[in-house]
């Protein structure tokens, strides 16, 4: 059987305290008792299941929403306080006890149940019940606390374990990191040499290439201006020549041309010399008959030479 145990007060007596046990059997909604006490008496009394299911039929609830609200009002304890209120009454011969349990609302409240309670002929018996249920809860609470207390030292005592653990772990992580970074140092400067070496070579391979190419064409232009001076050369000989060749027959040319004669003007007077040397006396009256044409031919063939 399952039991709680709470302090009210009713809002008929506001200064007033009692103690509410409420016991059940597996689940409430099968039905509970209950013992009300101020400390001087004691009424006990008891709610059957068919009560349970005409409350929760005169509230117009599902019965399971019910059975929920009656474990908040009379169950939770301190975290229904200020949504449920209790009331109790009693006859004048204090034989009987009204107890009523209500669900406040914004605009009012609603009666979730009721209850009568009988007094209990020995009352003593009752608070000395509800102390005793009070010290085996504090026991099993004691207990309990105790079980949470070795269960958070050995919790604790794990931590620093696994702090000493992790500290190690965090020093063994840094002298690693450390030898890495020295091997990393050492490898990259290992590579910068190679690739300043292979950097060296591929610029001095580079420079040969480019001074072998210079050379190359160097030789090559070399040898072609040598070709072309010679080519020239020759040209320029075999032009003189056949300048020379042909620039001798050019004026006896245009001196026929110009003169428009088919016959060889200059003949003509070697002739008359040479008959003037072997016939002198013959020929003199011919050269003395020419001495006004031949000046002007020799001009104009001067002019034309100019």
């Amino acid at each position: 059987m399952e039991k709680t145990l709470n302090r009210i007060h009713p809002v008929s007596d506001p200064e007033a305290t009692y103690f509410l046990q409420v016991s059940w059997e597996k689940d409430l909604g099968a039905g509970f008792g209950i013992a009300l006490s101020d400390g001087q008496c004691a009424w006990t009394g008891a709610v059957s299941e068919a009560e349970i299911s005409r409350e929760a039929d005169d509230v117009e609830m599902n019965r399971e929403k019910y059975v929920e609200e009656l474990k908040k009002a009379l169950i939770a304890g301190e975290e229904s306080v200020g949504r449920y209120n209790f009331a109790v009454s009693r006859d004048d011969e204090n034989t009987e006890c009204h107890f009523s349990y209500e669900r406040n609302l914004k605009d009012g409240s609603f009666r979730l149940g009721s209850v009568k309670l009988q007094k209990v002929l020995s009352p003593a018996e009752v608070v000395k019940g509800l102390i005793g249920w009070c010290l085996d809860c504090l026991g099993r609470l004691q207990a309990k606390n105790e079980h949470l207390q070795k269960e958070n030292e050995r919790l604790f005592s794990c931590w620093s374990d696994a702090e000493k653990r992790l500290e190690k772990c965090v020093e063994a992580k840094e002298e690693l990191e450390a030898d890495l970074y020295n091997r990393f140092i050492l490898v990259l400067n290992e590579k910068k040499a190679k690739i300043r070496n292979l950097q060296k070579l591929l610029n001095e391979a580079k420079e040969s290439a480019a001074a072998a190419k210079y050379t190359r064409d160097t030789i090559t232009t070399t040898q072609m201006v040598t070709g072309e001076e010679k080519e020239h050369d020759g040209s320029t000989d075999e032009e003189s020549e056949n300048l020379a060749q042909s620039s001798l027959p050019a004026v006896p040319e245009r001196r026929d041309s110009l003169l428009g004669s088919p016959d060889v003007i200059d003949s003509a007077p070697r002739r008359k010399q040479r008959q003037r040397t072997a016939k002198p006396e013959r020929t003199g009256s011919k050269m003395a008959s020419h001495p006004t044409e031949l000046p002007a031919k020799e001009k104009l063939i001067t002019k034309m030479n100019h």
